[in-house]
């Protein structure tokens, strides 16, 4: 569940890339993906143990120092530090720094008129794991993300965030 945003869309579209990006099982066995190592796997978990920074941890194999929640990879954190900031890679700044990248690429405009598979397509270019992202990775089907959004949508709308 995000941390930050009391906007139920916002909050839903948050954890449909979490969801999409790291899982429903790693979400479950981590600090809801907050301290999540790009790479990881259901049973290799590997995490991080503090969030004074992005850890900027190299995966040599996967090419990438992707971490967190929304798995930003350290260049990215880097350049939202003119825009937001901050430092410390604290859940409540990966929440900043996500809605920050779906404001930057159109998303939440798209969102917030009611298109969700557009706010999804839009921030592709963003997340690997998002149907039509292009990097040769594993992406998640448009109609699984549209669910795991109207699921999500649902619990925050009704308040229930368990």
């Amino acid at each position: 569940m995000t941390r930050l945003t009391t906007d139920p869309s916002e909050a839903a579209l948050l954890d449909t890339v979490a969801i999409s990006e790291i899982g429903r099982q790693m979400l479950a066995l981590s600090d809801d993906g907050y301290n999540v190592l790009v790479g990881s796997t259901p049973k290799a978990m590997l995490t991080f143990p503090d969030y004074h920074a992005h850890p900027d941890i190299l995966n040599r194999g996967m090419n990438s120092t992707a971490a967190g929640r929304y798995q930003i990879i350290y260049p990215t954190w880097k350049g939202l530090f003119p825009v937001l900031h901050f430092v410390a890679f604290t859940p409540e700044n990966q929440d900043r720094a996500a809605i920050q990248l779906l404001k930057d690429c159109g998303s939440l405009e798209r969102l917030h008129k009611g298109d969700v598979e557009g706010a999804i397509t839009m921030a592709a270019p963003i997340w690997a794991s998002l149907p039509g992202a292009g990097y040769n990775q594993h992406e998640n089907t448009m109609i699984d993300l549209l669910n795991a959004y109207a699921v999500a949508r649902a619990k925050y709308t009704q308040g229930s965030v368990a």
